[in-house]
């Protein structure tokens, strides 16, 4: 199965489809309005505004499975993102990154592994996944990786000049 042949509806809970990012270089991010790592929406806003118009895009996944760190309603969620970091990438639905419940999607991504060479579950808010324009995930970073980092910005120029 392909990345894009997951549906996966909008934070506002319009059906959509990953199709719709086919051909694009992606940044999947499970993200969360109040946690630790929230500052990190800054730097994923930036990224999205540095390459987006080369065939870039940052698409965010809000969840509540890590201290319950994303309890708020779609809402709630949107105008955080947008008057706190601006954020202007694309949020989903909120949805489950692991167990029994976990979104299709991310039943693909845990099998990655890490730059240290783990797959498995996402350990904590702000797991990142770099999925190449053919759909391939090309890479996986650990929530610590800032998302200005030097291999993830290096990583993602590869693949938007390939």
């Amino acid at each position: 199965m392909s990345i894009y042949d997951h549906n996966i509806n909008s934070l506002q809970g319009e059906a959509g489809t990953m199709s719709a990012y086919k051909g694009q270089t992606l940044l999947i991010v499970n993200v969360a309005s109040k946690c630790g790592l929230t500052p990190q929406y800054e730097g994923l806003e930036l990224l999205h505004e540095r390459f987006r118009d080369q065939g870039f895009s940052v698409l965010g996944f809000p969840c509540n499975q890590f201290g319950g760190q994303e309890p708020g309603t779609p809402d709630e969620i949107a105008s955080f993102c947008s008057s706190k970091y601006g954020v202007t990438f694309p949020l989903t639905e909120k949805i489950d990154v692991n167990g029994s419940d976990r979104h299709p999607i991310y039943e693909e991504l845990v099998q990655i592994n890490d730059a240290e060479g783990k797959a498995g579950d996402i350990t904590w808010n702000f797991e990142k996944f770099l999925i190449a324009p053919d759909g391939t995930i090309a890479a996986r970073y650990r929530p610590m990786t800032d998302p200005e980092a030097p291999e993830l910005i290096t990583a993602i120029e590869k693949l938007l000049s390939s």
